[in-house]
């Protein structure tokens, strides 16, 4: 089921002040789409839809994911704005390094769930009845990681919270099969935004977010139910997936580690 052509798109976006979210807000304001941009800064917001095409058509809101409320509000403005939404992106994400035995990493553990799994299920909970009514193709979007297929040395927090992301998908796709929406899983890999600029480790096959955006576009607009980007590092993880624990333990259990949050920053 392909989107509706020649009709505008409705698209809401997560996390859209950087990286991943601002690259496809450009994307899929190049292709002439409406947009409901929410972020923590609207500061940040405000100078990206300065940027796009016709920004008086895009609305900002400046909404902490973790907020519900506030969250569930924001979708209710751009539904009642535009009659709806065709395409709901949750793009919001952090990832913090994280060893358990250390007692100052757990409140990070919470952090990083709560932004990349339960703000995942609060996007997409205030859209699912308007786009039944609607009864056109509509795509519910969630940013996974390939960091999700297999757990790595002190990141338990992201791979954890990524592969949970896939699993729910997953079972919201199966959810939503009789229904007009699509459930979409991309997988980034290793792909130029500020946070993955803090890694200090080699970053195999790394990818613009401009060129991930075009990408993971033809993707939705397909109404895929999975697909990691760039595809060599689909490739990759099922290699790694493949491995058996004894191999796998072997080659990893000495990896760099993701950089642990700073005592006293903000998750």
């Amino acid at each position: 089921m392909t989107l509706t052509p020649g009709r505008a798109d409705r698209v809401f976006i997560t996390g859209a002040s950087s990286g991943i979210g601002a690259a496809l807000a450009r994307e899929y304001a190049a292709r002439g789409a409406v947009l409901g941009l929410l972020a923590r800064r609207r500061d940040a917001l405000a100078e990206l839809v300065a940027t796009l095409p016709h920004p008086e058509r895009h609305r900002i809101y400046a909404v902490d994911v973790l907020d519900r409320e506030a969250l569930g509000a924001a979708a209710a403005d751009f539904i009642a704005a535009h009659g709806g939404a065709d395409i709901v992106i949750a793009s919001a994400g952090i990832s913090h390094g994280t060893l358990t035995e250390r007692p100052e990493d757990l409140p990070v553990f919470d952090t990083v769930f709560a932004t990349n799994v339960n703000a995942t299920v609060s996007t997409f909970a205030p859209f699912i009845f308007q786009m039944k009514v609607q009864g056109t193709p509509c795509r519910l979007v969630g940013i996974g990681s390939v960091a999700g297929m297999r757990g790595m040395r002190g990141a338990g927090a992201y791979c954890a919270s990524k592969a949970a992301v896939h699993s729910y998908c997953e079972a919201l796709r199966l959810e939503l099969h009789a229904s007009n929406i699509r459930v979409v899983t991309i997988a980034p890999g290793y792909i130029d935004t500020p946070m993955t600029r803090n890694n200090r480790f080699p970053m195999p096959f790394l990818m613009p977010a401009e060129r991930f955006a075009a990408q993971a576009f033809e993707v939705i607009a397909r109404g895929r139910s999975f697909r990691v980007l760039p595809w060599q590092m689909g490739v990759a993880a099922k290699a790694l997936r493949l491995l058996p624990n004894v191999l796998f333990d072997a080659l990893f259990s000495r990896a760099p580690t993701k950089r642990r949050r700073q005592a006293g920053s903000k998750a």
